[in-house]
């Protein structure tokens, strides 16, 4: 039998077609510059000033419906639905406010994805007039 999905202190599930509630855990992660370095891969700068857009990193700033799946202190589990781009699933955990692991899979625009990233904060973003 299947139960509802109960989340601890907020009583009630999260999907909508809207952008959906945060999780907690993003309220612990500060905005700012980020050095974004794909295990295996480049480093690259970015600016994050909602750290929900962490949550579907590899869709951007689709249109995505998401679902909380879990929400610890230290980690929380995303899964999300973008119609028409695809669909993903993310893990972010938090070492420190300043360093995150992030883990990201699912497919996007037809294709799989499977990606792991460490952040780190290097400071404030960098205005546009540099």
């Amino acid at each position: 039998m299947a139960r509802p999905v109960w989340l601890l202190g907020l009583g009630a599930t999260l999907i909508a077609a809207a952008p959906a509630q945060a999780p907690s855990l993003l309220s612990a992660i500060e905005p700012g510059n980020w050095q974004l370095h794909e295990l295996g891969g480049e480093a690259r700068a970015l600016c994050i000033t909602d750290p929900a857009s962490l949550l579907q990193i590899q869709h951007g700033m689709a249109n995505c419906a998401r679902r909380l799946i879990d929400d610890g202190p230290r980690a929380a589990t995303v899964h999300y639905t973008c119609p028409g781009a695809g669909h993903g699933r993310t893990v972010l955990k938090l070492e420190t406010p300043r360093s995150l692991a992030l883990e990201t899979q699912g497919i996007d625009h037809g294709e799989p994805f499977d990606l792991r990233y460490q952040l780190t904060r290097t400071g404030a973003c960098q205005s546009a007039r540099n």
